[in-house]
């Protein structure tokens, strides 16, 4: 299929075109489209070795003993047929966590073959990082990669110029409304499909609604597919239970007692840590949000978890879509908290893909004045709340209180209405609500 233009390829070029450069880690969870991105950077070179270590396991050979990058590009090369010249070849290895010497190897080839451009990728990869916590600090340079946002949703139906429209809309300049009324189109498909590569190129190539369904069916059986991989810590039908119950339990506090388990706390937590390592989930930590950064204020005590992909989400529970859609509005409950699990992953994925993602909300740690902001975020020096609303109506009277306590100078809340202004609050569309983190100098959303 024909690839779909992604965010990280602006990061991939500029990485390409650095003088002096670290080999490159892509990290993120399966089936997110890390190989996809880097095959399309292999495009632009003039000659591209991809070397599978699971399928390629001979080549495991080449990383035992002492380590000389020099030697190994030179077998590599013989290996493949193919040139490793500097500035002209890309080499990716791929699937790398299943050859940990391989990983330990990636600083040797900062240090003596700089000049070779050389990316690295892997499925589960975080779970080989976490036993090799200083496996290339400063010598290896990485970039994370998510299920498809919003605006490249977009880009896979050829909607630049519309992409381009949303970036430029403002408090003051809101997006016309006929537009508007599109995108809010666009955003429930999306919503509904998710962002999970193979769903979307198949959507965008005229594959039907039912089908996309199919094809979400796959892809969960597969995570559960992969829960057994997991065995040698945990049960496998331990991780199943903890995975429903996050899903079961999004938009509220996680409560692990929640579980319908025999099993003990400790082996519980690891569940939650595993499915973290593999990206499946995303947790939001409680911050009193007194100053920043926010993680210096986090209480880890207090957490909500974030499926990876609506789409898997909508798909777990089984929603009637018919709902959804006839329900412009996703005006329902349960939609209610898709629409603050699509806020949230969007704040995910448009933060600097140089760096881990990390999420925050906000509750009133007072006894008997209970008040929850969905999320707060940095915006330069400011602490920003933003409360989720499914439709176009809703109190605000936990931003409210949020924003006098901080003294906060403006709230956002995010809704299914256009871009406007009430009071001290700015009213942003759902469908926009990534491009909040690209505007901290647009005094217009301020």
């Amino acid at each position: 299929m024909q690839y779909i233009e992604r965010d990280i390829d602006k990061d991939l070029v500029n990485w390409k075109n650095q003088p002096s450069r670290k080999p490159l880690l892509i990290r993120g969870a399966r089936q997110v489209g890390k190989s996809s991105t880097v095959r399309n950077l292999g495009k632009t070179f003039e000659y591209f070795i991809e070397l599978d270590f699971i399928s390629n396991k001979s080549i495991h050979k080449l990383f035992e003993g002492d380590i000389n990058p020099i030697s190994i590009y030179e077998e590599l090369s013989l290996f493949f047929n193919i040139p490793i010249i500097p500035n002209k070849t890309l080499v990716f290895f791929d699937e790398i966590q299943a050859c940990i010497p391989a990983i330990t190897a990636l600083r040797y080839f900062y240090e003596k073959a700089p000049d070779i451009h050389l990316i690295s990728a892997g499925s589960l990869l975080e779970f080989a990082l976490k036993d090799l916590p200083s496996f290339g600090v400063g010598r290896v340079r990485s970039l994370y990669l998510y299920p498809f946002s919003f605006n490249e949703f977009l880009i896979a139906f050829n909607e630049g110029p519309l992409v381009n429209l949303l970036n430029k809309s403002t408090i003051e300049s809101p997006t016309p409304e006929l537009l508007h009324k599109k995108l809010k189109q666009y955003l429930i498909r999306f919503i509904t499909i998710g962002g999970m590569p193979e769903v979307v190129s198949s959507y965008s190539n005229g594959a039907s609604l039912l089908d996309c369904q199919g094809i979400l069916e796959e892809l969960t059986n597969s995570l559960y597919d992969d829960f057994s991989k997991y065995k040698s810590k945990v049960p496998s039908s331990r991780l199943r239970e903890v995975f429903s119950s996050v899903v079961m339990q999004t938009g509220s506090k996680f409560v692990l007692s929640q579980i319908d388990s025999k099993s003990n706390r400790s082996q519980l937590k690891d569940s939650l840590e595993l499915l973290e390592l593999a990206g499946i989930i995303y947790p939001v930590i409680h911050s009193s949000s007194n100053g920043i950064p926010l993680g210096a204020q986090a209480n880890g005590k207090f957490i909500k978890y974030l499926l990876f992909d609506t789409g898997i989400f909508q798909r777990f529970l089984n929603l009637d879509l018919s709902e959804l859609f006839l329900n412009t509005e996703i005006s329902l409950i349960n939609k209610g908290v898709i629409a603050e699990l699509f806020a949230g992953l969007e704040l995910i994925k448009n933060q600097p893909k140089n760096q881990a993602a990390a999420l925050y909300y906000w509750q009133r740690e007072k006894k008997g004045s209970q008040a929850e902001v969905d999320y707060v975020i940095e915006l330069g020096t400011e602490i920003i709340p933003i409360e989720v609303k499914s439709g176009i109506k809703g109190k605000m009277q936990s931003i409210r209180i949020f924003m006098e306590e901080k003294k906060s100078k403006f709230g956002i809340r995010t809704s299914l209405e256009n871009f406007n202004r009430m009071e001290n609050i700015n009213i942003v569309p759902l469908y926009a609500i990534g491009q909040v983190l690209k505007v901290t100098k647009d005094k217009n959303l301020r």
